[in-house]
């Protein structure tokens, strides 16, 4: 191994080389091409930059003048790529390398200016290096070696067209390396087409392929995989945690959830632009944030100080996904844990993929909130700050505390402070409990005062406009509102009895909920309002209104037709309500319908064009057909006599 290495290595706290590494690094292998399958986070990157020392750097210790590439390393996503660069930055920061990049969504003429001062070592996503390729900013006739890292993913996708220009504007005598999670046919084709005699290397031992991972399966009930989700996050309280969902949507929405319950969270997905996907990861490394929700691709290759939890959300799409989703912790010797959530309904699904992806997973129940509380006391009581010093103006301000409260006040204070600067942990249903049926009664509404409201069916009143006037009005809620039946001049509201002399109050001595609304108690509903039939609407062809409880359905049209569905204010469906305090739009009458729907008289229309089917009166046939060039052969002459035999 090269001495500037070395001392790389022993300055970043390398004692020993991973397995990979190892496997790269052996004598035998010095300059040959590799094909290598190692699981992700087993310490690729410092593995092929060691390999390629000897090729690049020859027997010297150190670069000389930095001109064309002599190295070129390929990523499949942007995140990787720059996590790339960082690694070999300081690996080769003692051998003089000079690093530069080609990566889409950066700046391309920051990277052309960068490859025109030259480089030693070139880190570039496929498809902006064939865009520089093209456009002839780079050469790579002087490469002396190429690496193709995580090789599967970008076959997946749709890199082999450029990865194939890539490789056949390098130069032929270069040393190749591809690293894989999985070697499928594809991969094997591409390094038999590309590589000389490749040397196989395999270090997926399934004995330590998962041994710094604790995967662990969380069942939940029926939609309370968020809730879930924020007690695991709680629970461990991990430096950083990253949680896995398969669309950007379910990224916003988990962001935003996370947010709102005081976690420092970012978003990670295809959506953001680099600089965006940058800052994300920034204050992730900083500290500024502890959690991120990513996407499969987003995430690809990230690699995170302290990623000790990850967490699906939703379960990956194929036992690749879930590996490469896991392989974020539990890296470079560090143990780290994989929970995914999982719903009854998902559990064989589950099953099946941790069957053939060879892991062995212990299903365990979400933390409830007590146990979160109770690991919250064990961490305040295991805290460091207990055994430090006191200050002089620590003593001081203490002294002042104790004088003017006692000690249990003093430690009720500063367990709400501690319990204040964490999200409450959320109650959880049991995993076996039923779901609620759809279509349960609701529950009675008890006691209960009925008011009238100055407007009925005449006004086009409807529960949708009153609704939320009564609700602002009177400072009162949904729940607080029971029935509403309309009549044709007066609308009857049923207000809960705890609510009706707040109600009144809110409205003052003119009860009015809107300019020319006004309410006012009765003693009860009308005898002819209390039964489920309603009388005909005047001058309709003898229907039900649709105010109020619909007539059986033996009244209406054909035997056992549905009954059609009450406007009562807790059920009824939501209507976009007018704007301002104008009721609804009137609906057209019967009689307006018939006069809309009577045939026209048929004829020319007014500008003169026939309607079709029709032929235009005083128009001879043929009219209005192009003429000249543009007509069809024959056009505008009259079509000649059928020929009669005999």
């Amino acid at each position: 191994m090269k001495k500037t290495l070395a001392s790389a290595l022993a300055a970043k706290g390398y004692t020993t080389l991973t397995p990979v590494q190892e496997a790269v690094t052996e004598p035998g292998r010095e300059g040959a091409d590799l094909l290598v399958s190692a699981q992700t986070g087993s310490g690729k990157t410092v593995g092929f930059g060691l390999a390629i020392a000897p090729k690049l750097l020859g027997e010297e210790d150190r670069f000389g003048p930095a001109a064309a590439p002599l190295a070129l390393v390929i990523a499949p996503t942007r995140e990787l790529a720059l996590q790339v660069t960082r690694e070999l930055s300081w690996l080769y920061a003692e051998a003089g390398a000079v690093m530069a990049s080609c990566v889409g969504g950066m700046d391309a003429r920051n990277e052309r200016r960068a490859l025109d001062r030259g480089a030693h070592i070139l880190v570039a996503t496929p498809g902006r290096l064939c865009d520089h390729l093209r456009r002839g900013n780079v050469d790579l006739s002087s490469l002396r070696a190429v690496v193709l890292d995580e090789a599967d993913e970008m076959l997946d996708l749709g890199f082999r067209e450029d990865l194939e220009t890539i490789l056949q504007a390098s130069a032929p005598d270069r040393q190749t390396l591809m690293f894989s999670a999985t070697v499928s046919p594809e991969i094997a084709r591409l390094a038999e087409r590309y590589q000389r005699e490749a040397q196989r290397v395999s270090v997926q031992g399934s004995s330590r392929q998962h041994s710094d991972i604790d995967y662990r399966a969380v069942l939940v009930a029926e939609r309370d995989e968020e809730n879930a989700i924020t007690n695991l996050l709680r629970f461990h309280e991990a430096p950083n945690a990253i949680v896995f969902a398969n669309t950007r949507a379910t990224v916003s929405r988990l962001v935003t959830r996370l947010s709102n319950r005081g976690f420092a969270v970012v978003g990670l997905s295809g959506e953001l632009s680099q600089a965006e996907r940058s800052h994300a990861l920034q204050a992730m490394r900083d500290g500024r944030a502890r959690v991120c929700v990513a996407t499969d691709v987003a995430a690809r290759g990230i690699d995170l100080p302290n990623l000790d939890l990850v967490i699906h959300a939703e379960l990956p799409l194929s036992e690749e996904a879930l590996l490469h989703r896991s392989g974020r912790t539990g890296r470079a010797g560090r143990k780290g844990i994989s929970a995914l959530i999982v719903s009854p309904r998902a559990r064989k699904k589950a099953e099946r993929m941790l069957r053939f992806a060879k892991l062995t997973c212990e299903w365990e129940s979400a933390p409830s909130a007590d146990a979160v509380l109770a690991r919250d006391e064990a961490r305040l009581l295991a805290d460091p700050i207990w055994t430090e010093p006191a200050t002089e103006a620590d003593l001081a301000s203490v002294q002042q505390m104790v004088e003017a409260h006692g000690p249990e006040e003093l430690a009720l204070a500063m367990l709400r402070l501690w319990r204040g600067q964490r999200s409450a942990p959320e109650e959880l249903m049991p995993v076996n409990a039923a779901p609620v049926a759809a279509s349960a009664a609701p529950a009675p509404f008890g006691a209960s005062r009925w008011f009238t409201i100055s407007v009925g069916y005449q006004g086009n009143a409807n529960p949708r406009w009153l609704l939320p006037k009564m609700c602002q009005a009177g400072d009162i809620t949904r729940d607080e509102v029971g029935a509403i039946r309309i009549t044709d001049e007066l609308t009857y509201v049923e207000i809960a009895d705890s609510a009706a002399d707040g109600f009144m109050d809110t409205l003052g001595p003119d009860l009015q909920i809107a300019p020319g609304l006004v309410m006012e108690p009765v003693d009860g509903l009308p005898d002819d309002l209390r039964g489920a039939a309603r009388k005909p609407r005047p001058g309709g062809p003898g229907g039900f209104r649709a105010g109020g409880p619909s007539a059986p359905g033996a009244q209406r049209k054909g035997p056992g037709a549905k009954p059609r569905r009450t406007l009562e204010a807790e059920g009824a469906s939501p209507r976009r309500a007018p704007e301002g305090d104008a009721p609804a739009k009137p609906r057209r009458s019967f009689e307006d319908a018939a006069v809309h729907s009577r045939p026209k008289p048929k004829g020319p229309r007014v500008d003169g064009m026939a309607k079709p089917g029709t032929k235009p009166a005083g128009k001879p046939a043929g009219a209005g057909k192009p003429k000249g060039k543009f007509a069809p052969k024959g056009a505008g002459k009259p079509a000649p006599k059928p020929h009669r035999k005999g």
